[in-house]
């Protein structure tokens, strides 16, 4: 399966922005535009457009400490936004996608872990989450459960 992080451009952004989930997820996660607005304000952003061979399927945004001027000693990372379009979900893609994800996190080889948090409910993606390895921290944050994945391969 050939899917990709690229970084979103003026020719791409109007498209990244169309991107919906179903309607039943819509509760769980911002819309692409509003991660996109936030994103110009916090240095910790970082986005990627999600690609299957030449279609937009989705976005990811991460919060990585390391981005600010000057990062902390300890810096952190998570999972900020994660979407699949609802006509790409199914097919592998967020699986695929979220490797990808942890691919880049993991070259950096500063992280522990990589965090992730979810609002729990029907239709959550909290099976999606555990299904990939992570794991409940037993915290709560907002209303949403605390995810952790374990960053260390052996």
């Amino acid at each position: 399966m050939l899917v990709s992080l690229r970084e979103i451009t003026a020719e791409t952004v109007h498209s990244v922005t169309d991107l919906a989930v179903r309607p039943d997820q819509k509760q769980f996660v911002a819309s692409n535009a509003v991660s996109l607005a936030q994103a110009l304000f916090h240095k910790e952003a970082w986005y990627r457009a999600i690609y299957y061979g030449e279609s937009l399927a989705g976005f990811v945004m991460l919060y990585d400490e390391t981005l600010r001027s000057e990062p902390p000693a300890k810096p952190i990372v998570t999972l900020w936004r994660f979407m699949i379009d609802a006509k790409f979900q199914g097919q592998g893609i967020g699986k695929a996608a979220l490797g990808l994800v942890i691919e880049h996190v993991r070259s950096q080889s500063v992280f522990p872990t990589l965090g992730a948090s979810y609002v729990p409910g029907p239709s959550s993606p909290e099976g999606f989450y555990l299904s990939q390895g992570f794991r409940p921290t037993g915290e709560i944050e907002g209303g949403e459960v605390v995810l952790e994945l374990p960053l260390n391969e052996g």
